[in-house]
């Protein structure tokens, strides 16, 4: 008895060896031989389904003004069915029951099942519990039930155009869910079972696939879901094809809001049959912005003190240049102007005098400082720029209509980024909409320069934004006051290419892209908004994007409680 006593300690350790052994074979007598069918069936799907056995995909999250989080984008389990057609006894009869359940046609489900060469013949995908229960029920021979996860995006469209989706093999397309595939996504390489199966389903059952991260978004669900709700109504209003909003702190680059009309739900991504609709034109269409650059063309020839906000010339109407003439919009002559009066009535003539005191080398150089010739840098899948080949042949008349904004292309988030220079004291910033990634319960903070480089000084960025003030205290874009603020901001309509709307043929249509960018309180700029819309049914933007700008930005003004700065 005492030897017992004795030696308690070792034989503890022995029994312990003895059960966990007879419970590992007890695993492996039921992954090999009771369930030998199901798992090998499996583990061909899965090899042909594709190379990696995916993790749990992280969860992605907007914030309101409090800092509460609100689910874009989540996994959830769905069963599906699939046979192993050689485990199958009776083709006819499993055919006949397994149709009936799923409401298939019998000779579709008997079509599957008569692949004796093939271990994995997927049935159909996202079973309901109804008709899982009703297929474990029958326990047929070779018919099997697997789970997979599944994406669910619970606010349906609401920043669709950020989010994009994910395929039917769980990767990411467009948007946040391309460009951040690999992170959502835990991976772990799948090994091969026809190889070494023993490795296999230790692998498979016994080492978890890596979680993926979660991430939360910059997106202001407040704001969001007001701006794209005040863009549907000004697209309803005013019969335009499209519209885009972005909502951009300008000293840091977070987006408070990008929304895109139409849109789509992700949810239901394989109902949309024109793709183009996924694209997502703040970053991925290209245009030609129009009287929104001439505050860029300001602004340089101010910085290298060419002009002054007060220098003055005379308009006449139009300028020859190279043999050809530029016109005011309407064929306007206004006589002797100011600068601050060129921007105030968007004169054509006045932004191309601003670029020849400044000179077509240091115009270029400035107009590749504010970052037309390269991409944002943005954190979503797909953006696009153009290298604007035919300005940077350097003809003269190229110089003069690039000043207002003709003859060159860029996007939405370009145009934004530009104006955030405009108001942050003359720094050039990037545009990011994920402020947090979340591993493993941990935040970590992803880490997005402030600002890249200067662009023009303090002191210009100072002149310029009063300048912008006047156009919207004296000028034609007065509609957009807001009691109590002070904004600066500038309109623009371009004609649309033809090229661009994809017809062969020089020269603009009569389509037109309206525009109204701005940023206030200008005392200490909270935000800069820009506003298109796709051939509204109306002359100029100052009757169409200008009242939506105003109404988002009064709203933002009000949600964020933002004090006033001007009597």
């Amino acid at each position: 008895m005492k030897g017992l006593l004795k030696h308690w300690r070792e034989y503890l350790v022995l029994a312990s060896i003895v059960a966990f052994g007879g419970m590992v074979v007890s695993q492996l007598a039921s992954l090999q031989i009771i369930h030998h069918g199901f798992y090998r069936a499996l583990a061909q799907g899965q090899q042909q389904k594709n190379s990696f056995q995916m993790g749990e995909r992280g969860n992605i999250y907007a914030q309101d003004k409090q800092g509460r989080l609100v689910t874009l984008a989540t996994t959830y389990d769905v069963a599906f069915l699939f046979a192993s057609p050689p485990d199958v006894q009776d083709l006819e009869a499993t055919a006949t029951q397994v149709g009936k359940i799923m409401e298939r046609n019998q000779e579709d489900v008997l079509s599957l099942l008569q692949q004796p060469n093939s271990l994995f013949s997927l049935i159909a995908r996202s079973l309901t519990l109804e008709q899982e229960e009703a297929i474990q029920s029958l326990n047929l021979p070779g018919i099997h039930v697997g789970k997979e996860t599944k994406r669910l995006y619970p606010q349906l469209s609401l920043a669709s155009h950020i989010l994009g989706f994910t395929n039917q093999d769980g990767v990411g397309q467009y948007g946040l869910e391309a460009h951040y595939q690999d992170i959502l996504q835990g991976k772990e390489e799948l090994l091969d079972v026809t190889r070494n199966p023993a490795r296999y389903l230790r692998s498979a059952f016994s080492v978890a696939p890596e979680k993926g991260a979660s991430m939360v978004l910059t997106i202001d669900a407040g704001i969001q879901s007001f701006v794209e709700a005040a863009l549907d109504q000004s697209i309803a209003d005013l019969n335009a094809k499209e519209g885009t909003v972005i909502v951009m702190d300008p000293f840091t680059g977070k987006i408070l809001a990008l929304a895109v009309s139409p849109r789509f739900n992700p949810n239901e991504y394989t109902q949309v049959s024109d793709f183009s609709l996924f694209i997502n034109p703040a970053i991925q269409n290209l245009y030609e912005p129009g009287s929104v650059i001439k505050a860029f063309t300001m602004a340089a020839a101010i910085d290298k003190g060419a002009i002054s906000p007060d220098t003055t010339y005379r308009d006449t109407g139009s300028v020859r240049i190279g043999g050809r003439t530029i016109s005011n919009y309407n064929n306007r002559v206004f006589g002797e102007q100011t600068m601050t009066e060129v921007l105030q009535y968007s004169i054509n003539t006045g932004a191309v005098f601003a670029q020849q005191q400044l000179g077509n080398e240091a115009f270029m150089e400035y107009m590749e400082r504010f970052g037309i010739f390269e991409r944002t840098g943005i954190d979503l899948a797909g953006e696009t720029f153009s290298r604007n080949s035919e300005f940077k042949k350097g003809y003269e008349i190229n110089f003069a209509t690039a000043s207002f904004g003709q003859g060159v292309s860029m996007t939405a988030m370009q145009v934004a980024r530009m104006y955030s220079a405009l108001a942050n004291g003359g720094f050039l910033v990037q545009p990011y909409v994920v402020e947090k990634i979340i591993k493993n319960g941990k935040e970590e903070l992803t880490k997005h320069p402030a600002t890249t480089h200067s662009v023009i000084s303090p002191r210009a960025s100072v002149q310029i934004t009063q300048m912008l003030e006047s156009v919207i205290e004296h000028g034609f874009s007065r509609q957009a006051r807001i009691p109590g603020y002070k904004m600066a901001g500038k309109t623009g309509t371009s004609q649309i290419a033809w090229s661009e709307l994809g017809i062969q043929k020089s020269g603009y249509s009569d389509q037109t892209i309206q525009s109204f960018v701005g940023y206030g309180p200008t005392s200490n700029p909270q935000v800069v908004i820009f506003v298109s819309l796709k051939d509204p049914g109306t002359r100029t933007a100052e009757y169409s994007a200008m009242p939506l700008y105003r109404e988002i930005a009064r709203y933002i003004f009000d949600y964020y409680a933002i004090p006033p700065d001007a009597d």
